[in-house]
């Protein structure tokens, strides 16, 4: 009979199979969108209407073309993985404060007459939470993962900067900022160590 799973065994395999699903379905999103034309796009942030307040959360999954898609897929997959290990639930909270920190800014801040959409500020917001987490977690370990992500991704930051008028800065930047308050948010409560011999009455 097979052994079962360590338990940071089956936290991998899920944090996988999760990450797979997520990059797949971004794929097929962009095949649909461009079998119907690319009717998909109106679902995009155009910047302060209100109406456009309705597509932040499907706005983070959709993209303008193959190349898009793929740009993202890679770094979403690896970051994701990562944040995923400590569980799908805290992820899905990191990435809801993401994409709705990240879409709030784009509707407040980007110029007018266009739409943006990508999972780019998700990317961004990953990468924030992983390089802060351990530091406020106080946990050595992400903390020394996080300095790993900084010295592979760190490039990323200079996405935050308005030097492309094709990309929006501003989903990067709103992205990297909810990725740090995620990590305030949903930070692990500290264990108080008791003295030997503490008595209770």
């Amino acid at each position: 009979m097979p052994e079962p799973r360590t338990g940071a065994t089956a936290r991998a395999v899920t944090a996988g199979a999760v990450m797979l699903a997520w990059i797949a379905l971004l794929w097929v999103l962009e095949g649909v969108d461009a079998l119907t034309g690319h009717s998909l796009d109106t679902y995009g942030i155009s910047p302060r209407e209100p109406a456009e307040l309705a597509d932040i959360v499907p706005s983070a999954f959709l993209h303008d073309g193959w190349q898009h898609v793929a740009s993202n897929s890679v770094p979403l997959l690896v970051l994701g993985f990562i944040a995923a290990l400590a569980g799908i639930r805290r992820l899905a909270g990191v990435v809801l404060v993401v994409v709705v920190t990240g879409g709030l800014g784009v509707w407040l801040t980007a110029p007018p007459n266009t739409i943006t959409l990508g999972a780019s500020g998700v990317v961004f917001g990953l990468f924030g939470y992983l390089l802060v987490r351990g530091f406020v977690d106080r946990r050595p370990l992400d903390i020394v993962v996080g300095v790993i992500i900084a010295g592979v991704y760190g490039s990323l930051l200079w996405g935050v900067l308005p030097t492309d008028s094709g990309i929006s800065w501003q989903g990067h930047l709103f992205g990297l900022i909810g990725g740090v308050v995620s990590a305030f948010a949903f930070r692990r409560p500290r264990r108080i160590q008791r003295p030997e011999g503490y008595l209770t009455a």
